[in-house]
């Protein structure tokens, strides 16, 4: 498990300057637009240091993306998705741990909607999210429409599959109210259409998706987002995401040539 140095040591300051070398060496005008991270590796983090409860690791993991947030805000990155609930963890979760965790979000949500110039949208779904986690949502979301920055996405009761199906129902809900018929919805449905009623609808698709603590899967995550996107995956667990880690993501990303399906 990685952990931060002390400021003082002499290993702190070659993995600062190790930070500088890797920060100048960036193809400034190659960096992905749109970043989504899959925060994961929270609750290994809590019992591997002996923490009576998760709830621990969850803080830590919310704490770090405030921070993942400001390393990409300072590149200049457009947009960022944060993966911190998938409708998932709403059935196979601890009350106890879903109940920390909604406290935990909401917390984000609403130190998030105050921070620089950042505008805050939830994607995901409110059905199985509790009426205060909700509220907290909306209002970050309603303070910070008009906001130029950082536009952070994020995915709270968010399920791929769902996002997708809820599309079509919109799709399908329009057309009826115009009074079309099926052969037109045929005619009419497009990659691009279904795009536009996503969660994310009217955002670039992320350009890299970066997964903590060494797994490598989606998880339900930007399913249709992501058919072209690049990934990277960190063994660092949540907490102990570095700012090293993140710049080897770039670098690494911007040494990729992209094929775009091809």
């Amino acid at each position: 498990m990685q952990h931060s140095d002390r400021p003082n040591s002499g290993r702190g300051i070659l993995y600062r300057v190790y930070e500088q070398r890797l920060r100048r060496g960036l193809d400034t005008a190659g960096l992905p637009r749109h970043v989504a991270m899959i925060i994961d590796g929270n609750r290994r983090w809590a019992k591997q240091l002996g923490y009576d409860s998760v709830s621990h690791g969850h803080r830590a993991g919310a704490a770090k993306m405030r921070e993942f947030l400001e390393w990409c805000d300072d590149l200049g990155i457009q947009v960022v998705t944060l993966y911190l609930l998938s409708s998932d963890n709403l059935v196979n979760r601890e009350n106890a741990e879903l109940s920390d965790l909604f406290e935990i979000i909401a917390d984000l949500a609403e130190e998030l909607s105050h921070y620089r110039d950042w505008r805050v949208q939830h994607v995901g779904s409110d059905a199985g999210l509790p009426a205060p986690l909700v509220a907290a949502l909306d209002a970050a979301e309603h303070r910070t429409a008009d906001k130029p920055g950082l536009h952070v996405n994020l995915a709270v009761g968010y399920g791929g599959r769902t996002e997708i199906t809820d599309a079509m129902r919109a799709i399908v809900a329009s057309h009826h109210a115009e009074g079309r018929s099926l052969e037109d919805l045929a005619e009419r449905l497009t990659p691009d259409l279904i795009g536009e009623h996503l969660y994310t609808g009217g955002q670039p698709d992320p350009d890299l998706v970066i997964r903590t603590s060494g797994e490598q899967r989606l998880s339900d995550f930007m399913l249709w987002q992501s058919a072209h996107s690049e990934f990277y995956f960190v063994e660092a667990l949540g907490p102990d995401l570095r700012r090293v880690d993140f710049l080897r993501a770039l670098r690494d990303y911007t040494n990729r040539h992209r094929r775009f399906g091809g």
